[in-house]
């Protein structure tokens, strides 16, 4: 059977410089907007894209085209003798544009679950070069985020926990010294250096008197519907030990019921033997969740999603651009097999499995 690939005399990848050094520029037509500043790279034929170029004002200049392709993948599901692929997470994280993901309200959650399995397993040291200091940019700017909007600290801590037991365990891990790189290992110790000053500078403090009403002003009818969207079971153990008041409704059954609901299914809930009086539905949550674990879909405003057609990652409220819509002949027989199939959610521990970590 012959092989199709392509001609080992065409003339490579194409680079473009960037403020973090050279970038193929395949990898940045998803990321365009985080180098508007390189406004001198234009594509002569009109079909192709042109990056965004910003004026001194911040305004798009006359002679730009406004073309963003959305933030996706392209993977190796499976390799075989005709297809040989390799998916790089460095690769991966800049074409699905994490860095700009950790501003997204809806994507923080995500990106802080896949630092913090990289963080914890340390398997950030068994990445090359490039992914490591790709990572840690990443952590530094989602710290960036945290000080400006002031929330989400307790995941930054945890990171930073993960991340000094990490530096301590390579610091004397080949003869007294980090394995590896001097020159890279010192960048490292910058950025981390960098990140815990951001870290140590974020200072919440409480609003004024002239902003009201404050949370402790609000009825108990109002503290109890917020409590009761609250997702997870260890902010209602720490908003329990906020005031009495707080901690009179977080210790309410209706409150762990409705956790224990959007947890799990009422056959997990039936499994369990019923208790003689009155459930204690908190008890029943823990119970449960060493029985069967949370929901990792609930933990996440969105997700990663998995094309099942063009095989693509991407995040599904951006989209992405797939063989399904491009092509007609594609089109005409998904609808004849019963239409296309939708997208399979990737939690982070799925991600990191389409890598060699």
């Amino acid at each position: 059977m012959p092989f199709i690939s392509k001609d080992w005399r065409s003339p490579g990848e194409e680079w473009v410089k960037t403020q973090e050094g050279w970038e193929k520029k395949k990898v940045l037509e998803c990321t365009a907007q985080r180098y508007a500043a390189i406004s001198n790279y234009n594509n002569t034929d009109d079909n192709q894209q042109k990056w965004i170029g910003t004026s001194e004002e911040g305004e798009k200049t006359t002679d730009d085209v406004v073309a963003r392709i959305p933030p996706h993948c392209h993977i190796t599901i499976k390799c075989t003798r005709e297809i040989a692929g390799f998916n790089g997470l460095s690769e991966a994280v800049r074409r699905l544009d994490f860095s700009s993901a950790v501003r997204d309200v809806r994507r923080f959650n995500y990106i802080c679950a896949l630092l913090e399995l990289l963080l914890g397993g340390q398997k950030l040291t068994n990445l090359p070069g490039a992914a490591q200091k790709l990572l840690l940019s990443m952590l530094e700017q989602l710290a960036d985020q945290v000080a400006q909007s002031k929330q989400n600290l307790n995941a930054l801590r945890a990171l930073l926990v993960a991340l000094t037991a990490l530096r301590e365990a390579e610091r004397r891990a080949c003869w007294g010294r980090p394995l590896g790189s001097r020159a890279l290992w010192g960048h490292h110790d910058h950025a981390i250096a960098r990140i815990n000053h951001i870290a140590n500078s974020i200072c919440i403090q409480e609003p004024g008197p002239e902003v009201v009403p404050k949370l402790h002003d609000l009825p108990e009818e109002c503290i109890r519907e917020i409590l009761l969207r609250i997702s997870d079971h260890r902010d209602l153990d720490s908003a329990s030990s906020a005031w009495p008041l707080m901690a009179a409704l977080c210790s309410e059954q209706r409150v762990w019921r409705e956790l224990v609901d959007f947890h799990f299914t009422q056959q997990q809930i039936d499994s369990l033997p019923k208790a003689d009086g009155k459930e204690d539905w908190k008890k029943v949550f823990h119970q449960l969740r060493k029985l069967y674990g949370l929901r990792e879909d609930a933990q996440y405003a969105e997700t990663l999603s998995l094309c099942r057609h063009c095989k693509c990652l991407f995040w599904r409220s951006l989209g992405h651009p797939c063989i399904a819509d491009q092509c007609p002949e594609y089109r005409e027989r998904l609808k004849e097999a019963g239409g296309p199939l939708p997208p399979h959610p990737v939690p982070p521990a799925a991600f990191l499995k389409f890598f060699s970590l």
